[in-house]
């Protein structure tokens, strides 16, 4: 398998066909010039003791020359090695609440943008563990499958939003059904779950589901995120609270975490629970105890060792660009004798 180490390089290639052309223009320059000194035949005898033949040579061995420079700067590899890398990991499906209430900011900046900075802080620190996630407010919908793609994992989660889900509400046990069918039928002790909502205006029964989860071998973990106190859910346009949302009698309506409901349903899935502060959401402790779990060999991973080849590339560039200064325009007569770019 061949490569280039550093393909950023290689848009260096760009100058050879500039000099190209200023060549082609100073030869054609060049020949006009002596057709307005007289006949050709005549001029071509006058200047009897150059080769143009030895300038085109000179040209082509400076272009290959900065070419192959370029290419060893680029360094070429071929793959010489195959290798077997065990993964081993615990299987991880994050259920985040992306419903209105989710914008209350008695956790700041509000409860979504925080539990988000714990999920990527949480993806920071995963070694060969795979994570999903489903976001869920009146439905359910996985946002990304189990993956070992932290890239992918952080990307997708940078576009979670509470308009991401059209029907409003706080659908826990549609999300943790969705997040056990992520998992496939096989029976394992790796897997894990972890809803991060403020549990209000439950409408299903979460606590089925999670004890569905746990029988399954399926740990259903939960973070309460927001305050029993309460904080005003805000309007938002352009990015900006125009508002705060009231009820049909125009007072402000203030949305409050069920810590209770969420307790519940950790204690139904054999998890445990914990509630989100101003100064952390929780995510490092269930992690500690997702991480003492029975790890799964995910499969074996072929990957290629890369060896070096510019070497070769800089060597042939040296070389052209020492004949190019070898060889010469004017010709010497044991030069004239040979005739190397003569027919």
């Amino acid at each position: 398998m061949f490569r280039f180490a550093h393909t950023e390089y290689l848009w260096s290639l760009l100058i050879v066909l500039p000099l190209a052309l200023l060549f082609l223009w100073n030869f054609r320059k060049r020949q006009i010039r002596m057709k307005s000194i007289g006949d050709m035949e005549l001029v071509n005898q006058l200047f009897s003791g150059f080769s143009e033949k030895a300038r085109r040579w000179k040209f082509y061995m400076v272009v290959l020359g900065l070419t192959f420079a370029i290419f060893s700067v680029a360094n070429p590899q071929i793959g010489s090695k195959y290798e077997e890398l065990k993964r081993e990991g615990v299987e991880l499906m994050i259920c985040l609440d992306v419903s209105n209430s989710m914008l209350a900011a008695d956790i700041q900046p509000n409860r979504l943008e925080r539990s988000k900075q714990a999920i990527s802080r949480l993806v920071d620190e995963l070694g060969s563990d795979k994570i999903g996630l489903v976001v869920f407010a009146g439905q359910a919908y996985t946002q990304l499958p189990l993956t070992t793609d932290y890239a992918a994992a952080k990307l997708f989660l940078s576009t979670v939003g509470t308009d991401i889900v059209p029907v409003q509400g706080t659908a826990i046990g549609a999300a943790l059904e969705l997040a056990v069918s992520s998992f496939g039928n096989n029976q394992a002790a790796n897997r894990a779950i972890v809803v991060i909502s403020d549990g209000e205006n439950h409408e299903d029964d979460a606590m089925a589901q999670a004890k569905a989860a746990l029988e399954k071998g399926i740990k259903v973990h939960t973070i309460g995120i927001g305050s029993p106190q309460g904080a005003p859910i805000p309007i938002m346009s352009g990015g900006k609270i125009t508002g705060y949302r009231t009820d049909e009698n125009g007072q402000t309506i203030l949305t409050k975490m069920n810590e209770s409901m969420m307790a519940e349903i950790a204690s139904a899935g054999g998890g445990s629970y914990t509630r989100a502060t101003n100064t952390t959401v929780g995510l490092d402790e269930i992690l500690n105890r997702i991480s003492k779990m029975e790890k799964k060999e995910f499969g074996k991973k072929m990957f290629t060792d890369y060896e070096d080849r510019f070497q070769y590339f800089l060597a042939v560039a040296v070389l052209l660009l020492i004949l190019e200064i070898f060889v010469s325009e004017k010709k010497s007569d044991w030069w004239a004798k040979i005739k190397i770019f003569e027919k």
